[in-house]
């Protein structure tokens, strides 16, 4: 499996936000996902322009770090944070898919993120008390792993599982009670022995056993202790309906 790749956006607030940011991001690295900060991948002289144009293009997700100063630089374009903006709503980066932008609140009673990620669902990482929780949800969807997964559609309770499987059911009843119907007409009982009826029936054993039980479910047929079958003036109906008499 590819190991996922994320570039941690942030802005230089102070020597505690730089401390944190790193703690999360070694914390990423810990749980199979690599992480990609300026505080190990940039060396002074090295060119931060294409440092982020680079990494912003080649990550999988990209995690916005929105304090109340990277809000700020964002909305004013100001420093990194204002080239990294300008990166990703321009063209200048065609490649970079707005759908693996993920904002995470690192504010103290606030939840502001830039205006230009106004529409995007966002982490809240602003109590420490929940660390661990969202933490658990970053992780998993990075790795596409919910916690909660949509569960698969059944079937319609109401039909069989294939027009195929209703129409040979439907001719297997129509076999089943025309069968039943000559009995009826042609002699003086009013019920057909199980054995004759299996005789004439061009269906396996198994499925006129299924249909039977089928059939007196809906009212059309009645057995007796001996496994006789009556028709029932319900299953005659079905008879006329189809007709079978």
């Amino acid at each position: 499996m590819s190991i996922p790749k994320v570039f941690v956006s942030y802005s230089h607030d102070s020597l505690d936000h730089k401390k944190w940011v790193n703690e999360l991001a070694t914390k990423m690295r810990n749980n199979g996902i690599d992480a990609i900060l300026d505080q190990w991948d940039l060396m002074p002289g090295g060119d931060l322009p294409h440092f982020m144009e680079t990494n912003l293009e080649n990550s999988d997700y990209i995690l916005m770090i929105c304090s109340e100063v990277y809000v700020k630089k964002a909305n004013e374009g100001k420093g990194g944070v204002g080239y990294e903006k300008m990166i990703i709503t321009s063209n200048l980066l065609q490649n970079i898919d707005q759908n693996k932008i993920i904002p995470i609140i690192r504010q103290s009673g606030t939840s502001v993120i830039p205006t230009f990620l106004k529409t995007k669902l966002y982490l809240d990482f602003s109590k420490s008390s929940q660390f661990e929780y969202s933490f658990d949800e970053l992780i998993r969807t990075v790795h596409n792993s919910p916690l909660l997964k949509k569960p698969k559609v059944g079937n319609n309770p109401f039909k069989t599982e294939s027009p195929l499987l209703e129409k040979k059911s439907n001719d297997g009843m129509l076999e089943l009670i025309s069968i039943l119907v000559k009995y009826f007409n042609y002699s003086t009982d009013n019920y057909a022995y199980y054995a004759n009826v299996l005789k004439e029936s061009s269906l396996s054993r198994i499925y006129l056993d299924l249909l039977i039980s089928e059939a007196v479910d809906h009212g059309y047929i009645t057995l007796d202790s001996d496994g006789d079958i009556y028709l029932t003036d319900k299953g005659k109906h079905y008879a006329i309906e189809n007709d079978l008499a």
